[in-house]
């Protein structure tokens, strides 16, 4: 699958934010374009933050239907159309995915290439991971699976304690995080010790925010 398939980067941050609300917001499951296209556009968990339109979310969702990893359909009480990925662990297709490989996946659509460290702070709601070793154990499982390769590791930036990895799926260019310069022995040493009370802080400020972005999606649904 990996070596076929090719998701536009519009595709990817739409196909991670179905697999995201899957999981997040089951109760809002499946989506309407307008609270897909608030999820597309969230200021949190979203890197680079996006401003799609309706209509560029609709014509990304004819790309994923035509790729079949897209279903519509209609009912719940409402005449809007919904929508619901058929990407992985559906009765439509072979592609069968953990926990914790479904939440690495889901992450770097929505976010681009990751440090073990970030993926791990970056999936504590959509999976559980006792520390970063075990992150490196899924990735080494993604990037050998008979049916991939999913995931590559990235030359290491200068200055980082960590590699980042990339998913195989589409287009893995990271111009919205283009490495600054190296930065002095002492800056990196500051960053490293700080990088773990920092991610802690905020992942959750982030999983506040996308909490009240997720209510104020569902009342605009509502209204819509």
């Amino acid at each position: 699958m990996a070596s076929t398939l090719a998701l536009t980067n519009n595709e990817q941050r739409v196909l991670g934010c179905l697999l995201e609300k899957e999981v997040t917001t089951p109760d809002q499951y499946p989506l309407s374009l307008n609270a897909l296209t608030n999820a597309c556009n969230q200021k949190s968990n979203r890197e680079p933050v996006m401003d799609l339109s309706e209509a560029e979310v609709q014509d990304t969702l004819h790309g994923l239907k035509e790729k079949h990893l897209l279903a519509s359909e209609t009912g719940f009480g409402s005449r809007v159309v919904k929508y619901r990925h058929r990407f992985c662990n559906t009765e439509f297709g072979e592609l069968k995915l953990s926990d914790q490989e479904f939440g690495i996946l889901c992450v770097m659509f929505l976010r681009g290439p990751q440090t073990p460290g970030e993926l791990r702070t970056r999936t504590n709601r959509l999976c559980e991971f006792v520390d970063v070793s075990e992150v490196d154990n899924v990735l080494s499982e993604l990037a050998h699976r008979n049916d991939g390769p999913f995931v590559t590791m990235l030359d290491r930036e200068p200055g980082k304690r960590e590699s980042r990895y990339a998913h195989l799926l589409g287009n893995t260019d990271d111009t919205g995080n283009t490495p600054l310069q190296q930065p002095s022995a002492q800056m990196a040493n500051n960053t490293a010790s700080n990088q773990d009370s920092d991610g802690e802080r905020i992942s959750y400020l982030e999983m506040r925010v996308d909490e009240l972005e997720n209510k104020l999606a569902e009342i605009l649904d509502r209204l819509d």
